[in-house]
């Protein structure tokens, strides 16, 4: 096994930034969701890329913790899981791709069925002799993915459907809660105690991890959580848990720039006082959204730096950005500066990005040089 490193200032020179993961921080936020949703079974939602960590080394992270089910989009996700995790329960959200029931099979993956469609190639596929488990999936309100609750309902009066099919859960997802207050919450789950009747016996999966914190009528047989496990704010007003991800980069260069001067692609800020700018080795190419920039018209997001607030400065481009350290006298050519963490809350950033932390976590890019805190 490898041992991760704890001293992120050994980051290796070729690299303009870097992230620090701390998987023990993923597992004591599993742990604490787990402990929200009583009796209920906590699953883990690992897809896209465990939300920009690195889904080998969060999937043993989170293993070595308790969890045995997890959660992703795509089969291919599902592969790596099992790679990692060779006794998970693997269920794939979106749902069964057309002419790939064997692969799930073959890999013990266990598709999200969500419509007539993947209904009938998983009967067929299993018909002929096929094995594996699906779950099936019902709208409840979204209206995304899922049969309708009419679509339920014929599907429940075939009383060997669950055997033929190999049903292993039934499920949905809630879309509002992230806004406790809001009527599509309760709406959902009156649906989902009907669904529920209809196929009793089944486990029953409705709450991602913002549902656990609606509370025990959500949480049924099953929970998923997801950005809550990464660190990431999840309910309207509500602290978030553990910081897992702290994102930062190297100053590559200080300029002394005059007032009146404007810094960046589209000269898109003016300098209203003599500036120290630090140009840092980051950009949209590393998933630091352009949206985050400062202009004259709207400030941007900030960075922080020996314990002080450091602004951007300009538009982000591919590669660079600037922020102004006139008032942090000891920045200096080779620092380390923390873009999003627990110091600049990621849900900060997002929101001075105009989008949420999810996005910003998703596509953290590939030049990051990545440093796991426990064993990764």
């Amino acid at each position: 096994m490898e041992q991760s490193d704890p001293t992120p200032s050994q980051a290796p020179v070729t690299a303009g930034n870097r992230l620090t993961i701390d998987l023990t921080a993923l597992s004591r936020n599993w742990q604490s969701l787990a402990a929200r949703a009583g009796r209920a079974e906590t699953a883990a939602a690992v897809k896209g890329n465990a939300y920009g960590i690195g889904v080998e080394p969060a999937v043993r992270a989170l293993a070595r913790a308790g969890c045995r089910t997890f959660f992703v989009a795509l089969p291919d996700e599902g592969l790596r899981v099992r790679a990692a995790m060779p006794d998970a329960t693997i269920y794939v959200l979106n749902g069964l791709a057309t002419d790939l029931a064997s692969v799930h099979a073959e890999a013990t993956l266990r598709p999200v069925i969500g419509s007539s469609g993947e209904l009938d190639e998983w009967a067929a596929y299993r018909a002929a002799g096929g094995s594996g488990n699906a779950a099936l999936h019902v709208d409840t309100g979204m209206n995304r993915l899922g049969v309708t609750f009419a679509e339920a309902q014929e599907l429940a009066a075939d009383a060997g459907l669950v055997d033929r099919l190999g049903l292993s859960l039934v499920m949905s997802h809630l879309a509002c809660a992230d806004t406790p207050a809001h009527p599509l919450n309760a709406s959902q789950l009156a649906t989902m105690q009907d669904v529920k009747a209809l196929f009793p016996g089944l486990p029953v999966s409705l709450a991602n991890t913002a549902g656990i914190v609606l509370g025990p009528d959500y949480h049924f047989d099953l929970v998923r959580p997801g950005i809550g496990l990464y660190g990431g704010p999840f309910v309207e007003g509500m602290a978030p848990l553990e910081t897992v991800v702290t994102a930062e980069a190297r100053i590559v260069q200080i300029r002394d720039v005059p007032a009146g001067q404007t810094v960046g692609y589209g000269a898109a800020q003016t300098l209203a006082r003599p500036s120290r700018i630090a140009i840092l080795s980051t950009g949209y190419a590393d998933g630091y959204h352009r949206g985050a920039s400062s202009t004259d018209r709207r400030p941007g997001a900030a960075t922080f730096l020996h314990g002080s607030v450091a602004p951007l400065v300009g538009r982000v481009s591919m590669d660079l950005m600037a922020i102004d350290v006139t008032d942090i006298p000891e920045a200096g050519r080779g620092d380390w500066v923390e873009l999003f963490g627990p110091n600049m809350p990621v849900a900060d950033v997002a929101a001075a990005a105009g989008t949420i932390s999810y996005e910003f976590l998703t596509s953290l890019g590939a030049r990051y040089a990545r440093h796991y805190l426990g064993d990764a």
